[in-house]
């Protein structure tokens, strides 16, 4: 079983399992099948891991059985997170698919891909993908070639840990003490191997695989995901704290006063390193990072591209433009050095580093980076969300300027209001800036006022 509601605008995700089912094993194996066809991958072979998610052997496997009956052949890494799968295409020179869903809850699960050497799938070929894959869905698979694939098995994980450190300088950092929170995902498989031989203590949180989530949600987006962290530095007396999403390819950073140091401030601080290593390359950020990022690139001699939200946008213009990093709001963190994709991981070794090396705490580092005051990203149910932006458009159209290149973005001189649709999920998604908190706050409350129907809506 497929439905349509499960292909995303960058991937695969929806329910497994239950009266509400979105896909299953019968649906994973159609998708395989219909994957080796659009790729044309027929007498190839691509690499494959999962998640820790209960569904993952299962959805994994039929995908293998599906893709090795079109006659492709399947490195299968199995568990490792979804840069780990990026580091697995780009290392082997295959095209690959990680299963997972990322943050969503426990019943989901899901399928990224990616074309050799972790460069992106383009929107078309997600298209064609759902098209064939409902195809083989309602109408049956066609039968097995003559000469079918073989699965086999790779361990990648010492590997991905080892070409991590060599990209960032930790030699002779100072002792520090890192609270690493996983939240029952793929970080605490990932983190003993890439940490583990460096100068740091880590107190981890949740470092056990469990794709139930017995502790909390593995979507550091949510602030209430993130209290056990910045309890955890108080009490210990840490440096920092890293949070990871389920599939590890997020990263929350927390300073040691247990505060949240936004991913705009990372992308400031980590671009500012790198053009300072190569000065004048390029930093991609997508449409709602914070100004601040613009104007570190601009007094750094970067230059700078701005993308619309997702990662195989991000990744399309890293690519495009040979750029040395980007970053978004949403703590993805992209590397040219990692094949231009998403890893939350070398992220954290970045900020470890930049720390490390210097005697100042996280806050005092990262505080010239924080030069505006943000909402943060706030959701709503709306059931029709092209209408509601549209409202708030004309509501705002005397009072900014008004543009359309990813969701509705209304820009004044100190300050920017956002609403876009989820690509994941029936949201509608509200991010606010401006210079100081009196205004942002104005701001997100008639915005939200107008969205959730209150006072004047």
């Amino acid at each position: 079983m497929l439905t349509t509601p499960i292909f995303k605008a960058n991937d695969i995700r929806g329910i497994v399992g239950g009266e509400d089912a979105e896909w299953d094993s019968d649906g994973a194996r159609a998708l395989g099948r219909a994957y080796v066809e659009i790729a044309g991958l027929a007498g190839k072979t691509f690499v494959m891991s999962r998640d820790m998610r209960t569904s993952g052997p299962q959805q994994s496997k039929a995908f293998a059985t599906g893709a090795t009956e079109g006659g492709a052949s399947v490195i299968d890494v199995g568990l490792a997170s979804t840069d780990g799968l990026w580091f697995a295409s780009g290392h082997l020179g295959l095209p690959g698919v990680q299963f997972t869903a990322s943050h969503n809850p426990a019943r989901y699960n899901g399928a990224k891909f990616c074309r050799v050497g972790a460069q992106p799938v383009t929107s078309d070929f997600l298209i064609e993908l759902r098209t064939l894959a409902m195809t083989y869905d309602a109408q049956g698979l066609p039968a097995p070639v003559a000469v079918p694939g073989t699965v086999s098995e790779q361990d990648i994980l010492g590997e991905y840990g080892s070409y991590l450190r060599s990209l960032v300088d930790l030699d002779g950092i100072r002792r520090l003490k890192v609270v690493v929170d996983a939240g029952n995902g793929m970080a605490g498989y990932t983190v003993p191997s890439v940490l583990g031989p460096l100068n740091v203590e880590v107190i981890g949180l949740y470092l056990d695989l469990d794709g139930t989530f017995p502790n909390h949600q593995p979507n550091p987006l949510a602030p209430e995901n993130l209290v056990d962290a910045q309890k955890a530095v108080i009490e210990h007396g840490a440096d920092l704290a890293l949070v990871f999403d389920g599939d590890a390819d997020r990263c929350f950073v927390i300073d040691e006063r247990g505060l949240v140091v936004s991913p705009s401030t990372v992308t400031a601080l980590i671009a500012a390193a790198e053009l300072k290593r190569e000065p004048g390359s390029t930093i991609v950020i997508n449409s709602i990072t914070s100004r601040s990022v613009a104007e570190v690139v601009a007094e750094n001699g970067g230059k700078l591209v701005i993308s619309k939200v997702g990662h195989t946008y991000v990744k399309a213009l890293m690519a495009e433009y040979g750029a040395i990093f980007g970053g978004e709001h949403s703590a993805h963190y992209y590397f040219r050095d990692f094949w231009g994709a998403d890893t939350g991981m070398l992220a954290g070794l970045h900020v470890l580093g930049l720390l490390g090396h210097g005697d100042a705490p996280l806050s005092e580092l990262a505080h010239q980076y924080e030069r505006y005051v943000a909402s943060g990203e706030i959701n709503t149910n709306v059931e029709d969300q092209q209408a509601m932006m549209e409202k708030v458009a004309a509501a705002y159209a005397d009072r900014g300027t008004v543009s359309w290149e990813d969701g509705l973005i209304v820009r004044g001189e100190r300050w920017w209001v956002s609403l876009r649709s989820s690509n994941t999920e029936p949201l509608l998604r509200l991010n606010v800036e401006a210079a100081d908190e009196a205004t942002m706050v104005a701001w997100r409350d008639e915005t939200l006022s107008l969205v959730r129907g209150e006072g004047n809506a």
